[in-house]
Parts: structure tokens; sequence; C-alpha cells
């Protein structure tokens, strides 16, 4: 009985050592956030790591007067205070916005990764449970303040991208993208949903987006890897890593592009009317290493994972190995910063905030977990050409940041980020719980 004890001590300290390193792993990063970034990042070299760095910044939300820090000429302030872990914005025709309040579903599985899990998950501030609820907002007066809110739709299953076509609102679930009979101006929906196509559920990754192509045929679905590098086998990885184009009318998807390992946001370049998408990309080969990234989506595309990155650069830990893909890579068209978390992405259009960001992409920076210095936890700015491309040799420009306070604690972190009627920028706030408002400084 002794020995039993003493083996189960040993194996819980070993256990205790582990997570301990993990906790506080001296990875450090080599290079400045900002070298990792741009259509020709700085690339190091992959420092392999059994144990992943972990930096987590606590969340402590925004107290008092306390806002974010917004860029030279503009200005901030809170759209709608007091929700329950916003992630997702939509903006209808009307100039209503739907917010999703919502979280990863309950994980599967237990024992000391489960565990773990958890624990980190409720150290980012993302512990608790899904509100499961799509709220709709609206500022009636044009004063920059929502007024006005209702629960447009309860009981949903993590719910995260919106979109309307024609006289349905569809909402991808983590596990299914459905539709609800609606018309524009409505404050409650009550009849029953509609699944259009099922969609892979569990795994690491549970946010489901969707957006309609300019015509409003089809629509497009991002479904993120169930694992890191695919890890736990290339089966339960099947339609997912993915961008999928689904046809409500018949009901069916196909997969539009492969190899990305978490696209989130996506939208329509304004001259080009191409679709592009930010993407989460792996962990585990140091605080430099990849970048995650922001790219125009083509037809076919495959865009590396698991086996490779950025544009074929060779990740040795995935086997077996598939050297006759590496060929047909795309190469990403631009670098966000490693680990960075790029979640949000809109297009300026109708955005009003100054010629400086007249022209370009708006993406919401979550936040790293596992670099160290930390990175992302800001809204920025890339500039785009009238080619429907990045400015050439152009670097990310800080639209809205101070959401880390000087203690590395997170009063909030960006993820959705859309414009409003008039030409101000939404920016979600999943843990301050506020949904902040950009707008050009008086007198701009």
């Amino acid at each position: 009985m002794r020995k039993h004890l003493l083996r189960l001590a040993a194996v819980f300290l070993v256990l205790l050592l582990a997570l301990g390193w993990w906790l506080f792993s001296p990875d450090r990063a080599k290079l400045p956030e900002d070298a990792v970034t741009g259509a020709q990042p700085q690339l190091s070299r992959a420092r392999e790591q059994t144990i992943p760095t972990v930096r987590i910044a606590k969340p402590i939300g925004w107290t008092g007067d306390a806002m974010p820090t917004p860029a030279q000429g503009l200005r901030v302030q809170p759209f709608a205070r007091g929700l329950d872990h916003p992630r997702w914005l939509y903006r209808l025709a009307n100039g209503d916005v739907l917010v999703a309040e919502s979280n990863s579903p309950p994980r599967e599985g237990g024992g000391l990764k489960g565990w773990v899990m958890k624990l980190f998950m409720g150290r980012a501030g993302a512990g608790v449970p899904s509100a499961n609820r799509i709220t709709l907002l609206r500022d009636a007066d044009g004063d920059g303040v929502a007024e006005q809110r209702s629960a447009l739709l309860t009981g949903l299953n993590s719910p995260f991208g919106m979109a309307v076509v024609g006289d349905w609102l569809y909402v991808a679930n983590t596990d299914a993208l459905v539709r609800f009979p609606f018309q524009v101006g409505q404050t409650r929906i009550t009849a029953n949903a509609e699944k259009v196509v099922d969609l892979p559920g569990g795994g690491n990754h549970w946010t489901r987006n969707v957006v309609a192509n300019p015509e409003g045929k089809t629509l497009f679905v991002t479904v993120g890897s169930a694992s890191n590098i695919a890890e736990d086998g290339l089966e339960v990885e099947k339609n997912r890593a993915a961008i999928l184009e689904v046809d409500p009318l018949v009901k069916k998807f196909r997969i539009y592009a492969s190899g990305l390992r978490n696209p989130n946001g996506m939208a329509f370049e304004p001259n080009s009317r191409a679709l592009w998408t930010v993407v989460n990309e792996r962990d585990m080969i140091g605080s430099d290493m990849p970048p995650d990234y922001m790219t125009r989506v083509e037809f076919g595309g495959f865009y590396g994972w698991p086996w490779h990155y950025w544009g074929g650069y060779v990740d040795d830990r995935v086997q077996p190995q598939r050297p006759d893909l590496r060929e047909y890579t795309a190469r990403p068209d631009y670098a966000l910063g490693a680990h960075t978390a790029s979640l949000g992405l809109a297009f300026a259009g109708d955005a009003k905030l100054g010629p400086r960001f007249a022209s370009g992409a708006f993406i919401g920076q979550h936040g790293s977990w596992n670099r160290v210095p930390p990175s992302g936890y800001k809204v920025v700015f890339v500039p785009f050409a009238a080619n429907g491309f990045p400015v050439k040799g152009a670097k990310p420009v800080d639209v809205l940041s101070g959401f880390l306070d000087q203690d590395g604690k997170a009063r909030g972190r960006p993820v959705g980020v859309i414009t409003d009627r008039s030409g101000g920028l939404l920016v979600a706030d999943d843990v301050g719980n506020v949904i902040w408002r950009v707008s050009a400084a008086a007198g701009r």
C-alpha cells in the first residue's frame, strides 16, 4: 500500500513540475512583434517545444472611466456595456447591430489534458458558460450609444457568425449552420431553427463564421482544425481547417479552400470583391513562429496545414510528411504577427475615420496566450492599394490599444469588428463585456 502511495505521489509531483514548466516556460521572442508582420515577415528558426510557452494575461475588466486608447485623431466610447462575452458583430440594413454573446461549448473528455485546458480557459477569461444568445442593439438617435437592446434569439449552440440573405437570418452554431425567417426591424425571433447543413463539432476550435457572397447565392463558412497539427489523426479533421462553400437551396457544401488551421474573420474586399480571411496559425514552435496571417482566398487553394506553413516551410513534427504538397501550398498575402490570435476582419468600406483609415482592413487581435512577451491585444489597420492588396511595404497601424494594463493584465480582449451606419468602427470586447465605438475626433 505504501509503495502504491509513493508511486502516486511521484506521479503527482512529476505532473506538478510539468505544469509549472508549462506555466513558466522560458522561451522568449527573439524578434519584435512588428518584425513578424507584413507581406515579407522576418521568420526565425522553429524552436520545437514539448511543453508550450504559456503566458496568459489575467482578465480584470475595465474599472471606473478606463477605456482603450485610440489612434491619434480618433476617439472611443462605449456603444454597449454589460454584455455576456460578446464575440461577433453583424450590421443590419437599418443600422441595428447584432451581437453573438457566446463561448466555447462544454469541453469533451477529462483527465489531465481536459483539466489543464479548463484551467487555461478560465485564466484567459473564457471559462464562463456560453450565453448562447444573439442580442439586437439599436442606436435610434444616432449618438453612438445603443439605448435599446433585445434578445433576438436564445437557446443557440455556441453561435458565432451571422448573415442576412433575403428573408433569412443565417446563424453559424458550432455544430450546424441554421437559419430563421427574419425581417429587418424585428427585435425578437420566435420561429424554430431550420438546419441548412451540419458542421464538424468538438475539438479545439469551436467558432464558425459565415458570410454571404456579394450576389447572395452562396454562403462561406469557416471551420477550424480540431487540433494543433493533426496530432489526433487526420480522420477527426474531415471538413475542418477549411472554408466551406454552402448552397442554401440544396443544403449541401463543398470545400472551397483548405489547409487553413483556424480561419475566423471573413470579408469581401470592396474593389476586387475577392474573399479574404484571417487565420490563426499553429503553436509550440516558439514565440516568434509562425505568424498568424490575412490572405485572399482562392477556390481550391491549399494553405499548408498541417504539413507546411507560410507558403512551404516544413513542420517536421507532422508525420508522415507530404513533400508532394509543398509546391502546391499557397503563400499567405500578409503576416499579422506570431500568436496574435487575429480574429476580426472588416474592410473600411463606408468607415469615416479620416483618410488614413479610408482604404484597408481592420483586424481584431484577441491576444496571445503562448508568447513572451504577449502579442496582439489590439485592433490594427492594414492599408490597401487600389489593386485590392495591401500597400507594398506597409505595416499594421494601431487603431485601438491599451487592452493590457501596465502589469500585463487584460482589461479587455478585442474580437469582432464592423463599421456602423454612421461610419464608426464597432469592436466587440469579450473580456470587458463591452462593445466599443471608434470615431473621428471632434473637428476631424
